[in-house]
């Protein structure tokens, strides 16, 4: 008889979850204030690791700036799953808008270092893609059941009104507009009585 061998991935220890978090983090600050040319040893002292701690979790700089990416992505997705417990389907929905231009508005910043990655951040977008549309769908679905949003409403439309104004109004007061655009997305979609 042979014996299979497991290789599924160990559950981490709670102190190795916390130093994890806490390197994504201050990488992420770090990102977005020098770019992909970040000193991986200065994160590993801010997160208060050693560098080797660093790179048993994240073996090279892509690795860290994809977990980064990927960390910000999965918050947004647990974020809709929460507001969608604590919130009115439509508040849900426009707070969950809000949260994804700060989104947009973080990624334009890391975007330098997401496109140091090797072979580019193209693939990286895609898997993070079902995660934005799957929390998009849910929170559009529950405000049409509600009666608080028209039926026709489609959800994707609403993530590209908010991507085009951050690509139209790049510009400092982007952010602003976008947000002010949030609202303006809500009262259109509201059921026309």
């Amino acid at each position: 008889m042979t014996k299979r061998l497991n290789f599924a991935p160990r559950k981490l220890r709670a102190d190795a979850q916390r130093n994890r978090k806490r390197i994504l983090e201050v990488a992420k600050e770090a990102f977005t204030r020098f770019g992909a040319a970040a000193s991986l040893d200065d994160i590993a002292k801010q997160a208060e690791v050693g560098p080797g701690t660093l790179y048993r979790h994240f073996p090279t700089r892509d690795a860290l700036i994809e977990a980064v990416y990927r960390s910000e992505v999965e918050k947004m997705a647990a974020a809709e799953r929460k507001f969608a417990e604590t919130m009115s389907p439509v508040e849900a929905l426009r707070t969950w808008m809000l949260l994804f231009v700060g989104h947009i508005a973080a990624k334009q910043i890391i975007a330098p270092a997401l496109n140091s990655v090797a072979g580019g951040p193209s693939k990286l977008f895609e898997g993070s893609r079902d995660l934005v549309q799957g929390a998009i769908d849910a929170q559009v679905k529950r405000a049409i059941k509600s009666g608080d949003i028209r039926n026709d409403l489609v959800p994707c439309d609403l993530l590209r009104a908010l991507i085009g104004e951050a690509h139209v109004a790049s510009g400092t007061g982007w952010q602003q507009s976008a947000r002010s655009l949030v609202d303006i997305l809500i009262a259109g979609s509201r059921p026309v009585e």
